[in-house]
């Protein structure tokens, strides 16, 4: 759904207070979306995995049954972070919701997003009614 005119000025005027009040911050948001940060994360995770099965190796080459536990853990450790890095990636096209479990509650976050939107055009309305 595009933003109406009033909307979009209202954005504009956020995004100009924010580059004024702290610069540094706002082209850090701006450079990185959580989409690489994700995606970031999961190259790593499979990084991590492979040192992991480098130490399992490692470990039953030297006969040293602790580095190869180690090599394990390091293993499943970084195959739950690629795992869940992966899932929370946003597909393309999509934003990012801001809280996972409203993306389980779909139906009912629809609902509370409609009564959010018929207030904020109830209000908007009645500014414009005032003026």
């Amino acid at each position: 759904m595009p933003l109406s005119e009033h909307e979009q000025r209202m954005l504009e005027q956020m995004e100009r207070a924010l580059y004024a009040e702290d610069p540094k911050f706002a082209t850090a948001l701006e450079g990185s979306g959580l989409r690489t940060y994700t995606r970031r994360r999961v190259y790593q995770a499979v990084a991590g995995f492979l040192v992991g099965i480098a130490l399992l190796m490692a470990g039953m080459v030297a006969k040293q049954v602790w580095l190869s536990v180690v090599g394990f853990l390091v293993m499943l450790g970084c195959a739950v972070l690629a795992v869940t890095g992966w899932r929370k990636a946003p597909r393309p096209g999509e934003q990012a919701a801001a809280d996972p479990q409203a993306r389980r509650q779909g139906r009912q976050r629809r609902s509370m997003m409609d009564r959010i939107e018929q207030r904020w055009q109830r209000r908007r309305d009645e500014q414009q009614g005032g003026q």
